[in-house]
């Protein structure tokens, strides 16, 4: 089945190939041919005469990257992560590779004698010039890694160690959190982890019940959100939505009841002790409103504070520690649509 992160994976290494096949190969055709030209040539045409597998390789190129837009559009899926970490690597192989090697071999091939003799033929400084920027020019693949490769490199060092924004794609955290509303992601609260793989390098601290936590659920390679209920070796207990934690019960507050949908929720405060909270619930207990469980060592028992409406640990199990990306801190917009404006009446500290 074809997948984004395959297509990726197959552009990022043709684009290499391709690059070196250039580099290695093409580029000593290039200085031959300019080597070859009379003045008169080279101002006529200096891409003729190449042959017709060096002039397609551009091409193939463009048509991979087009490809890959085009795959990652209708699918819609992917792992950021994995793309940022591959364009980086295919960056600095590439801007490394050209400082290191072929920088040197081009300035080898300018200086042969041939080279030289048709350059000292051309009067003009400028249409000197010309003509040896035409030579050295970077391909295609060179120019663009070595343009994106110190963005890429600043984008991927702070997403990955420092803060992600995150989009809330749905209900399961109303009303702490909101659909549409966008936030910030603290990626060292929990210890430095490596992209991609997740393992953890720094310890720097552990999740708190009450933490706002974005991670992998064991189901399931996008984003959630939710919150930490239960920490390792808790006995967790939920009936008819009043949550017990090793027996004790966490007590709720209603707050005021939200008529505006149907049917109407209940709108609580809830004491995880010592952490208070916001969370809401249906007046009549649901199927999945009595539940219980043992957390066990290194996995974490997350719930979303929409209890009636919130797909989470109850479904598909406990959170695994290596699954873990961060702690959600600060609302920053709130954006329903391209249509509208944005707004920022929401910003604040995630409670």
């Amino acid at each position: 089945m074809l997948s984004v992160d395959g297509v990726l994976l197959a552009v990022v290494a043709l684009s290499l190939l391709i690059w070196l096949v250039q580099e290695i190969a093409g580029r000593p055709c290039r200085i031959a041919r300019l080597a070859a030209l009379s003045r008169q040539a080279l101002v006529e045409g200096m891409e003729a005469g190449f042959p017709v597998w060096l002039r397609l390789l551009s091409k193939l190129l463009v048509g991979s990257w087009f490809l890959l837009a085009a795959v990652i559009y209708l699918k819609r899926d992917g792992d950021f992560a994995l793309m940022l970490v591959a364009l980086v690597l295919f960056c600095g192989i590439v801007s490394l590779s050209d400082r290191l090697f072929f920088r040197g071999r081009r300035v080898r091939l300018m200086g042969a004698a041939p080279v030289q003799q048709v350059l000292s033929h051309i009067r003009q400084d400028a249409e000197r010039q010309q003509v040896v920027d035409w030579a050295e020019a970077d391909y295609t693949a060179a120019e663009y890694a070595k343009s994106f490769f110190p963005v890429l490199l600043a984008v991927l060092l702070l997403r990955s160690f420092l803060v992600e924004p995150f989009k809330i794609p749905s209900a399961s955290m109303v009303p702490t959190l909101q659909v549409h509303d966008f936030i910030l992601v603290n990626k060292f609260a929990y210890g430095l982890r490596l992209p991609v793989v997740g393992t953890k390098i720094l310890p720097v601290g552990m999740p708190e019940r009450g933490d706002v936590m974005v991670f992998f659920p064991p189901n399931d390679k996008r984003y959630f959100i939710k919150r930490v209920i239960g920490l390792p070796g808790d006995q967790i207990r939920l009936e008819n939505n009043v949550l017990y934690i090793n027996g004790v019960r966490m007590e709720q507050t209603l707050l005021y009841t939200d008529s505006r949908s149907w049917p109407p929720v209940l709108v609580m405060q809830e004491n995880l002790q010592p952490r208070e909270h916001l969370m809401q619930r249906y007046p009549v207990p649901t199927p999945h409103a009595s539940f219980q469980a043992v957390v066990p060592e290194g996995q974490y028992f997350m719930m979303g504070d929409n209890r009636d409406n919130s797909s989470d640990s109850r479904f598909w199990g406990m959170v695994p520690e290596q699954n873990i990306v961060g702690q959600a801190v600060y609302v920053w917009m709130h954006w329903e649509s391209w249509l509208s404006l944005p707004s920022f009446s929401r910003n604040g500290v995630i409670k």
